[in-house]
Formats: structure tokens, sequence, C-alpha cells
């Protein structure tokens, strides 16, 4: 993720921020519960304190996971600006009232639930018209490019027919692939890594 960043920065005229990732050691690699995204949230707070002291600070933060473990908390106890890639999808998605909705790998009912929660937080709970979900092992497609793309392109067809006008693709670790397929469709496939990337020029603007 730290290169995808670091790219867009580049590709957007500021390649001068310097992106530096810290890797949250008391989460698992993908959070597929919501009881997993509250247990990373303390390491997500615990990180970013340490680079609020760092010897050379930091003028922004961002959380590299779908579910924002811990912004909220990181936000009130940090004086820079904080994104998270779930929240930043959201908002991205639902710009100018467009119906928008998710697509992902993990079928977690609770986790389902909270995305619904976090549209109506944002405000934006009618613009959400749902998730839909790949078929298989969400560890499996992870680890094969080909079958993941393969499992995201059907299941984002399914959203299209339902009317959605914008899916995000839902998950830190599939942002890339929202970039892979976005040639093949003609609504926008949001990467919530690069919404958060977005929304950190902004704050630094």
């Amino acid at each position: 993720m730290v290169a995808e960043v670091q790219q867009y920065f580049a590709d957007h005229g500021a390649s001068h921020i310097a992106v530096l990732g810290k890797t949250n050691q008391y989460a698992p690699l993908l959070l597929t519960t919501p009881a997993e995204i509250a247990q990373a949230a303390a390491g997500t707070v615990s990180l970013g304190l340490q680079a609020q002291t760092h010897t050379e600070p930091v003028s922004a933060m961002m959380v590299a996971a779908f579910g924002d473990p811990g912004l909220a908390m990181l936000r009130a106890q940090v004086s820079v600006p904080v994104v998270g890639i779930g929240e930043s999808a959201f908002m991205t998605a639902a710009h100018n009232g467009r119906r928008f909705g998710i697509v992902t790998i993990t079928p977690d009912a609770d986790l389902l639930a909270s995305f619904s929660t976090k549209a109506h937080q944002l405000g934006i709970a009618q613009q959400y018209g749902g998730t839909w979900l790949t078929q298989g092992d969400a560890h499996h497609l992870l680890a094969n490019h080909q079958q993941l793309d393969k499992a995201l392109t059907g299941a984002i067809h399914l959203a299209i027919a339902e009317g959605v006008a914008a899916v995000i693709i839902g998950g830190g670790p599939l942002s890339a692939a929202a970039q892979r397929l976005q040639p093949q469709f003609s609504i926008p496939l949001i990467s919530p890594v690069v919404a958060a990337a977005n929304a950190v020029l902004d704050k630094l603007s």
C-alpha cells in the first residue's frame, strides 16, 4: 500500500511527500469481522501516537484498513489530519449524490452490517445500495490475482445490474484490483487506498 500511495502522490504532483508505512502487529492481515477490527484499534492508535512523536513528525496519517480501526480515537489524540481508507472510499463513492455499492470478499454478516452503520454515520445512508460478495474463500482469492479479479468482476456486474453508479472494492488489500479492473467498466470502481491518498492531498493543500 505504501508504494501505491507514493505513486499516487507522484502522479498528482506531490512526489515531495514521503510515505512511511507502519504495520499493526496486533491485527491479522485481513480484518474479516468487527471483533478483529476492534482488536486492531489499539495498535492503530499506538502507531499513530508514535508517529506524532517521531524525530521527524508526520503531517498527516492514514488508517489503511477498510474497517478504519481506531480512526476516531486516533483523531482525538493527534494534532494532524487523520484519514481512513474506508471513510474516504464511502465519501468518494457518494460524491454528487451517487448511489453506490460495495463489492468485497469477506462474508461475515456483522461486518456487512457495519457498512450500513458507517453509511448512516457519514450521512449517506440513502445512497448506499448494499454489498455484493464474491464467490470463494477470501484468503484463497487474495493469493491468486486472476481468480480474485474474476470473482470481483462477477460481483461488480451484479451490483451494476442493481443500479449503482459507483462501486467500492471493499478492502485495503483489494485496492490494486480496483485499478486493474477499472478499464472493464464505465462506472467508477473506488480504490479505498487511492480515495484516502486523495483525501490526504486535500488536507495538506
